[in-house]
């Protein structure tokens, strides 16, 4: 019952604060149509005819991962950083529910959130370039949710970066160029990102929209694949998390800025 509370509370105060500032919140997902059609607009000119539509299925299942992950991944690092500038990051220490249980439910109402604008960016790129996709949820749902769980292990190693670095507002920059390439390179061509977290289920959920498979068509051994690295980076992401914790306590750095 406690972390129902605790995910309700998180869940509405994302939700509240999104409504708020609600024109920001459209211009980003203005943001992120621009950069389609920028895609869809350079494939159509300059790529392949005879390609054409696999090429537009593939940029806008790539933007709209790319977006959805940059955001899910990068909110928990300026949630940290907004917290210790406001001077509140060592209230939320005195919580007995711990740290990481509050990071935990911010960053799942964030994904809920983020998920319903990235639905709509969805069939907005869809609308526009006039190629319908596989949505199929009862595939491409469990192979989201389970690599939400490698996207949240590494949200918690870049909030434990902020606890002590705190102003990290440039790597975030670096890094959402790091998520594009990741996102956007299939596996066919870089087989090893398959150890890069969520890149697993990014190209299956790919498969799914583009190819018009169902869950049973899919083989196994990416399931037991996609499982295993979700699950390694969540236990990493949690150990360098409690480790930097710890740093920061031990040099007194949580009430600093």
């Amino acid at each position: 019952m406690r972390w129902l509370n605790l995910l309700k509370a998180n869940v509405r105060m994302e939700y509240i604060e999104m409504k708020r500032y609600l024109p920001n919140t459209l211009a980003l997902l203005l943001t992120f149509y621009i950069i389609f059609l920028a895609a869809f607009f350079g494939i159509m000119f300059v790529g392949d005819p005879a390609s054409f539509d696999a090429n537009v299925q593939y940029s806008i299942v790539s933007v709209v991962f790319w977006s959805l992950t940059m955001m899910t991944m990068n909110f928990i690092g300026f949630s940290v950083v907004t917290e210790a500038m406001r001077g509140t990051l060592e209230q939320l220490y005195m919580s007995p529910m711990g740290v990481w249980k509050i990071m935990l439910t911010r960053m799942i109402g964030q994904f809920v959130l983020q998920s319903v604008l990235m639905t709509l960016l969805l069939f907005a790129a869809m609308g526009t370039s006039g190629q319908w996709l596989n949505l199929n949820p009862m595939t491409t749902i469990p192979i989201i949710l389970v690599t939400m769980v490698s996207m949240i292990g590494v949200s918690y190693m870049i909030a434990g970066l902020a606890i002590i670095v705190k102003q990290i507002q440039a790597f975030l920059q670096i890094f959402q160029f790091i998520l594009m390439g990741l996102v956007f390179i299939p596996l066919s061509v870089a087989p090893m990102l398959v150890f890069a977290p969520f890149v697993k289920g990014v190209n299956m959920v790919r498969e799914v929209m583009i190819n018009n498979l169902t869950l049973t068509q899919m083989p196994w051994s990416d399931f037991g694949v996609l499982i295993l690295n979700s699950s390694v980076y969540l236990v990493i992401g949690l150990f360098v998390f409690h480790l930097c914790e710890k740093i920061a306590m031990k040099k007194g750095l949580l009430g600093q800025y």
